[in-house]
């Protein structure tokens, strides 16, 4: 039996090592406390448009906010992650928390106006943009402040950090909405208070030296204009995805976990709405916001747990393993009992924290780091388009009352035709642990 104080151990070690890495460690309080402002933004944000009784959101508008939230840059992000393999990231950086800082506060302004949904959103489409690209941005120069032995270690490290601050960022915006209230003045309060984190985040990419965090020219680099690098970026970022088997194979299993995530998603919302109609918004929100809770929690707990299960079977198997136990979980899913369904979100969201974490340790060791933007922004494409995805087409079969285990068992299917196609495409060429 494998001692359970080993992955403890490793992670105390691991934060030891962090002291010696000065670079790194201000990497890891950029990304904090950008992503502690991208959660205070998106939890005012979402009570600011959905849990508003100035604003009546129905069921349609809802879903219409998200897709105008995800899928514009999900579509468009690729072409902007050129920018990150072409101009010095420091710069980059600089220039995405300025228009993050100016857009919060013209969102404020605009909730403070009381004017209607659609500029807002559009408002915010853009600061969720900015977000997700300085996202991509850091991941992508993590190689450059870490030995290359530690990348999978601090890569933990560094995504724990992330998802706790954004975790507690969220959790921070319940404070002023109940001392500001839930109106569209106490919601432009919330996101003035953005302004704060922000802010720190610009300051602190300022204080990194130029082309501290790259790009490394090289011969595989996309030369010519700007407009055609950014014209290409979808190419060169998938032709650099399907050209690294490692990517390749760690992307078709973490889109095979966000589409089986988006299924899941979509049935206990559904279910917890009809369990008790009348009660929907209060208890059924609160069921909800268990499960996702839940998946967090698996997540944050897999980022401890992956550096030790990477070191002791490699990185090929880890993911083997992490997608077949998913597929096992997720058939459980099927009696649809929300406590079970809860359950099965705390184990699924850890089983697809450790696909995440290889795939974006194969992106910043198997590939060239001239090209290392376009790769994490097509990432961060599939991520949310394979959810979404899903949402929409579990949309157009679900009864009314949620009661549809075939979509469970159509989980388990996608999470089998992911491990399928990592098991045959990885295979290619093993790297190293």
């Amino acid at each position: 039996m494998p001692d359970d104080r080993a992955p403890r151990a490793a992670w105390r070690s691991v934060w030891a090592s962090t002291r010696s890495l000065p670079e790194f460690r201000r990497l890891l309080e950029l990304r904090a406390v950008s992503q502690f402002g991208d959660g205070l933004f998106q939890a005012g944000l979402a009570g600011a448009i959905l849990f508003n009784p100035e604003r009546a959101a129905e069921p349609w508008a809802i879903a219409a906010s998200f897709a105008v939230l995800f899928l514009p840059y999900s579509v468009l992000g690729p072409f902007a992650g050129a920018l990150l393999d072409r101009w010095d990231r420091r710069v980059v950086l600089i220039g995405a928390n300025s228009g993050r800082l100016a857009l919060v506060i013209t969102v404020g302004m605009l909730l403070a106006a009381g004017v209607g949904d659609l500029p807002i959103l559009l408002g915010a489409l853009i600061v969720n943009g900015l977000t997700r690209f300085v996202s991509s941005g850091l991941s992508a120069a993590l190689p450059h402040v870490v030995p290359r032995e530690q990348v999978v270690a601090m890569n933990s490290i560094a995504t724990a950090t992330g998802g706790a601050a954004a975790f507690f960022g969220a959790n921070f915006m319940l404070l002023p909405r109940w001392l500001f209230g839930s109106s569209d003045s106490g919601a432009s309060v919330i996101i003035f208070l953005v302004v704060v984190p922000v802010a720190l985040a610009l300051w602190l990419s300022v204080r990194f030296p130029p082309r501290m965090l790259g790009p490394d020219d090289s011969i595989r680099a996309v030369h010519g204009s700007v407009a055609y690098a950014v014209a290409t970026g979808w190419v060169h970022g998938a032709r650099t995805v399907l050209a690294v088997p490692t990517v390749t194979a760690t992307l078709a299993g973490l889109s095979a976990h966000r589409m089986a995530f988006g299924l899941n998603t979509m049935l206990v919302l559904v279910l917890v709405r009809h369990t008790d109609p009348a009660s929907a918004s209060v208890a059924g929100l609160g069921t909800a916001a268990l499960f996702l809770a839940a998946a967090g929690i698996g997540s944050f707990l897999a980022n401890v747990v992956t550096p030790t299960l990477v070191r002791r079977w490699g990185r090929y198997a880890t993911p083997i393993g992490a997608l077949a136990f998913a597929a096992g979980v997720q058939l459980c899913g099927a009696t649809l009992r929300l406590p079970v369904m809860i359950a099965c979100g705390f184990l699924l969201g850890g089983a697809g924290q450790v696909v995440k974490l290889c795939a974006d340790t194969a992106m910043q060791i198997d590939v060239d780091d001239a090209l290392r933007g376009h790769v994490f922004t097509v990432q961060d494409s599939l991520f949310w388009m394979a959810f979404i995805l899903a949402i929409a087409a579990a949309a157009f079969v679900i009864p009314a009352d949620g009661h549809a285990p075939g979509l469970a068992v159509a989980g388990t299917v996608v999470y089998l035709a992911g491990l399928a196609v990592y098991a045959t495409v990885g295979r290619r060429r093993r790297p190293a642990g």
